[in-house]
C-alpha cells in the first residue's frame, strides 16, 4: 500500500521578472538504483560519478537494458509494440548543485518538475523535502525561505514503477510502454521559482456568458508581515481594483468582472485569446501574474452539444501519447503545433487524450488553434471504485488537472477514463464533486464501457455520452459494414432516438493499413521498430517484400474509403453531435495497430490528401442519400442531397449543384436544386435529383459530385449493362471440380467457380483487419483486394486497385484462397492477408493445367449484378487470345485448393 501525500495546489503562470526563476536545465549527476537500497543508504548524501542532461529521460541517455527481442522471427512479443532501445523501470537518483542568487534573500521559493512518472521524493542539503505523486500535473515543492542566497545541492529521486492499479496490462496511455514509454528522468520546466513573502499562487478565471460576467478567483499565500493589500485586475478592456485582507498562510479571494457586449469570443473558427493581469500590492511588495484565457461556454442544450449558445460538432480523433521519437510528449509548443496543425489538415477540431492529460503546452496550442479537448484521467480499468488508496489518488489527479488546466478554454470535454468497469456509484460521486467544483466542462463517467447493464445508455450525471452501442443499436460501422450490404440511405437516427444528453461515437473505424517499410527509416529516436523490421523480414523471406508498397497504397485507401462512410454516417445522424475517430494516425502499440491515414509520426502515407479528406470532415460537408453502389443500365439514379452544417451560422443563398462524370472526366449529366439558406445542424434537408442509366451501354464507373458553395464532395457509383454478350465459344464455366479436371484433361479452358463450401480457405470479409491482427487473433484477417485494374481480364470490371464498394457482394460470399503450398503464381485478384500471417492470399488465379487452361475463383459470380460482371469480363478475357497463363499446376495442386 502507497502513502498518498497532500500535495499543495498551484497553477503555472508567466512571471513580472524573468530573473526570478532559475532554471535547472542542464548537466545532472545520476544513479539508478535498482535494488531500492538509497533511501536505507542515505544517497541523499552521496556523489553520483555518471552525468546526463535534464530535461530529459534515462533513455534519451541510453540507460538500462537492451532489449533481448530480435526481429528475424514474426513472434507476438515482437508484434505487441515498438521496442525500447534501453529500458530501466525502478528508482534513479539526480542531483546537482545550484547557487541562490542574493536578491531572493527573504523571497518564498518553490521547485517545479513539470512532468514525471510517477514519484518524486526531494533534498536539498541532504533535507528531506517531501514526496509527490502525480501523472498528469507539475511536481511542486514549496521550500518556503530555507533556500538562502548561495550555494547548495539538490537530490531528486524518481521512482517510475507501478504505483496504483489504474491500468489493465499497463495500457493506459499516461503510463505503458505501448507508446509513451514508462520512462524515468525529469521532462518539461525544471526551476526555482522565487516570489515575494506576500504572492499569488493561483488565478483561475469562470465566464459566465449568460450573465456576461467573468469570475475570477485568486489564491494567495502570505508569509509575511503585510496584513492587508489590492488586487489590480486588468484586461484591454477590463479593469478592477480589489482590497483584500491577508491573514498568514492560504488566503482565497473570488471578485467579479462585468463584461461589456462585444466582447470577442472563442470557439474553432475565431480563437481569440484574452489576457487577464493579476498584480498583488502590498505595503512592501508587488507580485503579478498572468493568464491567458477564453470568454466561451460549453453547453448541451436539447441533447446536443452548443459552444456559446450555438450547435457545434465534434469532427475528433484520439491521441494517445504516440511520439516514436522519444517515447512522451513534447514539453514544448512547436511539437503539439505539428499535431494540431496535421489534425486540422485533415478537416478536425477535436482531440481526446485516450487515458492521459497531456501538458501545458498542449493546451496552450490547443488554445490558440480553436481544438476542442477531452482529457481524461490516467485510468483504464475494471476496478473503479475498489480501491480505496487508488480512488484517493485518482480524486487528487483530477484536482490538479482542474486546477493546472481547467482555465483554457480549448479544455471543453472530461471524462474519468477509458472503457471502465467496477463501481459505478462512485465513478457518478467522482462526476458530481468535480461538476460542482469546476463547471468550465462538460464530464462523462466513462468514455464507453463493456460492463452488463452500463453503456448502452448515458448514466445518470453523463453530460455526455460517448459510446459503440445503444441499447437500440450499433453506432459504428464496425457492426454493420460486414454482415449489411452498402446503402448509402443510412445512418444511426433510429438507435440514437431519445438520448437525453449528446452522443459521440467511440472509437470509430479502426481499418488495419499494411505496414509502410519505408517508414523504418524514420526511428532515429529511444524505439526501435522491430515490428516492422519483423514484417519486412517475413515477407523477404516469403518473396513478397516487392509487393509491401502496393499492399500499403491498397489497404491504406480501402481503409480511407471506410473511414469516409464512417464520418458520412454520423454527419447524418440527427441526434449525433460528433464522432472521434480511431485512427487519424497509427498507434504503434496494442498489436501494431496501423489504423491511420497518417503514420505515427503525423506524417502523410500518400492515401488521402488534406483536401480530399476535407470534402467529407470539414464545419460543412455535402451529403448524398443513395439506394446501393451497384446498379443495371435499366435503372433511373436517384438521390436526395443534404448537408451537414455546423460553420458558425446559416449558410445563405446556396444554390446546391450535382455533376455525373465517367472515369475520363467527361460530364454526362448535371443539375441545380433550388437555392435556399441552410441552416445549422445535420441532416438539413436540399432536395432530390436523379438521372437515367439507359444510355449507358459499357460497365463502367461514375463520380457524383455535390458542390454546397465552394464546398464539394463525392461518390462512386458502378453501372452493369443488362443485356451483353455471355456466350463465349470454347470457354467453360462450372461449378463442378471434377468436371473441371475432365475438361482440363481434354485441353479446354474452364472458369470453374465452386461453392465456397467446397474450397479450402479463410472466410471472405469485406472490411479489413479490425485493430490488429495481433491483438485480436481469431478474425478473419484480410485486408482488402489488390489487382491491377488493366489486366485484361478484369477490363469489362471497371475496379481500382483496391476494394471499394462494389466489391462486397463478391468478397462476402467468397472464401478465400491460400496460395502458400503452390509454385509462385501471380493472382488476377490477390487478397492482401495480414501482416502477422503474411500469406500468399487470392480469389481469382489462371494456370496451366494438363493440356488445358484454368480460371479458378473462389468467390460466388451468380449473386450480385458486380458478380456476375466480373464473370463475364472474365470469360471475355479466355475467349481471347490474351488467355495465356505463366504458372502450371497439377491437378493435385488446384485440389489441394479444394474441399
Amino acid at each position: 500500500m502507497h502513502r498518498l501525500i497532500f500535495i499543495p495546489l498551484f497553477i503555472l503562470f508567466s512571471v513580472t521578472a524573468a530573473a526570478q526563476n532559475l532554471s535547472l536545465a542542464g548537466t545532472w549527476q545520476f544513479a539508478t538504483d535498482s535494488l531500492d537500497k538509497g533511501i536505507s543508504e542515505g544517497w541523499q548524501n552521496k556523489t553520483f560519478t555518471q552525468t546526463l542532461r535534464l530535461p530529459g529521460t534515462l533513455d534519451d541517455a541510453g540507460v538500462g537494458a537492451k532489449p533481448s527481442l530480435s526481429a528475424d522471427s514474426l513472434t507476438r512479443s515482437v508484434m505487441l509494440m515498438l521496442s525500447r532501445k534501453h529500458r530501466y523501470i525502478g528508482p534513479a537518483w539526480y542531483a546537482r548543485e545550484i547557487v541562490v542568487p542574493q536578491n531572493w534573500k527573504g523571497n518564498e521559493v518553490s521547485l517545479f518538475l513539470e512532468r514525471v512518472l510517477w514519484t518524486t521524493h526531494v533534498w536539498i542539503d541532504g533535507r528531506e523535502i517531501g514526496t509527490r505523486e502525480l501523472l498528469s500535473t507539475p511536481h511542486r515543492y514549496d521550500l518556503g525561505k530555507s533556500l538562502t542566497p548561495g550555494k547548495h545541492r539538490i537530490v531528486v529521486r524518481v521512482d517510475n514503477r507501478r504505483q496504483y492499479d489504474m491500468s489493465s496490462n499497463n495500457m493506459a496511455h499516461a503510463y505503458t510502454d505501448g507508446t509513451q514509454i514508462m520512462w524515468n528522468g525529469l521532462l518539461g520546466k525544471l526551476e526555482l521559482q522565487s516570489r515575494p513573502a506576500a504572492h499569488i499562487t493561483n488565478v483561475q478565471t469562470w465566464p459566465d456568458l449568460q450573465h456576461r460576467i467573468l469570475r475570477i478567483t485568486i489564491n494567495v499565500m502570505n508569509a509575511g508581515p503585510v496584513s492587508s493589500g489590492t488586487l489590480l485586475l486588468q484586461t484591454a478592456r477590463l479593469k478592477k481594483a480589489v482590497p483584500v485582507q491577508l491573514k498568514e498562510g492560504e488566503n482565497k479571494v473570488e471578485t467579479e468582472l462585468t463584461v461589456p457586449e462585444g466582447f470577442a469570443e472563442w470557439d474553432e473558427f475565431k480563437p481569440v485569446l484574452h489576457t487577464l493581469s493579476a498584480e498583488l500590492k502590498t505595503p512592501v511588495s508587488a507580485h503579478r501574474q498572468q493568464l491567458r484565457f477564453g470568454w466561451r461556454e460549453i453547453t448541451n442544450k436539447n441533447a446536443q452539444l452548443q459552444i456559446n449558445g450555438k450547435r457545434m460538432f465534434l469532427r475528433g480523433t484520439l491521441e494517445c501519447a504516440i511520439f516514436p521519437l522519444t517515447g512522451h510528449p513534447p514539453m514544448d509548443r512547436k511539437g503539439w503545433a505539428k499535431v494540431f496543425s496535421s489534425a486540422k489538415a485533415y478537416g478536425l477540431n477535436h482531440l481526446r487524450f485516450h487515458s492521459w492529460c497531456p501538458p501545458e503546452a498542449a493546451f496552450a496550442v490547443a488554445d490558440s488553434m480553436g481544438f476542442y479537448l477531452q482529457a481524461e484521467l490516467p485510468f483504464w480499468n475494471n476496478n473503479a471504485g475498489k480501491d480505496t488508496a487508488m480512488n484517493r489518488w485518482l480524486a487528487l489527479e483530477a484536482e490538479h488537472i482542474s486546477r493546472e488546466y481547467g482555465h483554457h478554454p480549448s479544455f471543453a470535454f472530461w471524462s474519468m477514463g477509458n472503457e471502465l468497469e467496477g463501481n459505478f456509484d462512485w465513478l457518478e460521486t467522482m462526476v458530481a464533486q468535480l461538476k460542482k467544483a469546476d463547471p468550465r466542462h462538460l464530464y462523462t463517467t466513462t468514455s464507453f464501457t463493456f460492463q452488463k447493464d452500463h453503456g448502452g445508455w448515458p448514466e445518470p450525471g453523463d453530460e455526455f455520452f460517448i459510446t459503440q452501442w445503444t441499447k437500440k443499436g450499433w453506432v459504428r460501422g464496425q457492426g454493420i459494414f460486414n454482415t449489411i450490404a452498402p446503402s448509402f440511405n443510412n445512418d444511426y437516427t433510429k438507435e440514437t432516438e431519445g438520448l437525453p444528453v449528446p452522443i459521440i461515437t467511440h472509437e470509430i473505424g479502426q481499418y488495419s493499413v499494411f505496414p509502410n517499410m519505408e517508414e523504418i527509416k524514420k526511428y532515429t529516436g529511444v524505439l526501435d521498430p522491430l515490428n516492422f523490421k519483423a514484417v519486412r523480414n517475413d515477407l523477404q523471406r516469403k518473396g513478397l517484400l516487392h509487393l509491401a508498397p502496393a499492399f500499403l497504397q491498397s489497404s491504406g485507401k480501402f481503409a480511407a474509403l471506410l473511414y469516409k462512410e464512417e464520418i458520412e454516417r454520423a454527419m447524418k445522424t440527427k441526434y449525433f453531435s460528433g464522432f472521434q475517430l480511431l485512427d487519424l494516425h497509427d498507434f504503434p502499440g496494442q498489436g501494431t495497430a496501423l489504423i491511420g491515414i497518417l503514420d505515427a509520426f503525423w506524417d502523410s502515407k500518400g492515401l488521402v490528401t488534406p483536401a480530399e479528406h476535407r470534402m467529407y470532415c470539414q464545419p460543412a460537408v455535402p451529403l448524398l442519400r443513395f439506394e446501393k453502389a451497384s446498379y443495371r443500365n435499366r435503372e433511373t439514379f436517384s438521390a436526395a442531397a443534404e448537408a451537414a452544417n455546423f460553420s458558425g451560422g446559416i449558410l445563405h443563398n446556396v444554390t446546391p449543384e450535382w455533376i455525373v462524370s465517367g472515369k475520363d472526366g467527361k460530364v454526362l449529366f448535371r443539375g441545380k436544386l433550388r437555392q435556399q439558406n441552410i441552416p445549422e445542424g445535420t441532416g438539413q434537408q436540399l432536395g432530390e435529383f436523379g438521372f437515367p442509366l439507359a444510355g449507358i451501354a459499357k460497365a463502367t464507373a461514375l463520380t457524383i459530385e455535390l458542390r454546397i458553395g465552394e464546398r464539394h464532395n463525392r461518390w462512386n457509383i458502378w453501372v452493369y449493362p443488362e443485356k451483353q454478350t455471355d456466350e463465349f465459344s470454347g470457354v467453360h464455366y462450372t461449378r463442378s471440380a471434377t468436371e473441371a479436371m475432365t475438361l482440363l484433361a481434354e485441353g479446354k479452358k474452364v472458369l470453374l467457380n465452386p461453392d465456397t463450401a467446397n474450397i479450402r480457405g479463410v472466410a471472405g470479409r469485406f472490411a479489413p483487419v479490425f485493430w490488429s491482427p495481433v491483438h485480436f487473433p481469431d478474425q478473419p484477417g484480410t485486408m482488402g483486394v489488390l489487382c491491377d485494374p488493366k489486366h485484361p481480364a478484369l477490363a469489362d470490371f471497371p475496379t481500382e486497385a483496391w476494394s471499394d464498394w462494389q466489391w462486397w457482394h463478391i468478397i462476402t460470399a467468397s472464401k478465400t484462397m491460400v496460395l502458400d503450398e503452390l509454385p509462385p503464381i501471380d493472382p488476377v485478384v490477390r487478397v492482401i492477408d495480414n501482416f502477422f500471417k503474411n500469406r500468399k492470399m487470392a480469389n481469382v488465379i489462371e494456370a496451366k493445367v494438363g493440356s488445358g487452361k484454368l480460371m479458378l475463383v473462389s468467390a460466388n459470380l451468380t449473386n450480385d449484378p458486380g458478380a456476375q460482371q466480373l464473370k463475364r469480363s472474365l470469360m471475355a478475357y479466355m475467349h481471347g487470345g490474351r488467355f495465356q497463363p505463366k504458372t502450371t499446376l497439377t491437378v493435385e495442386q488446384v485440389q489441394s485448393l479444394l474441399k
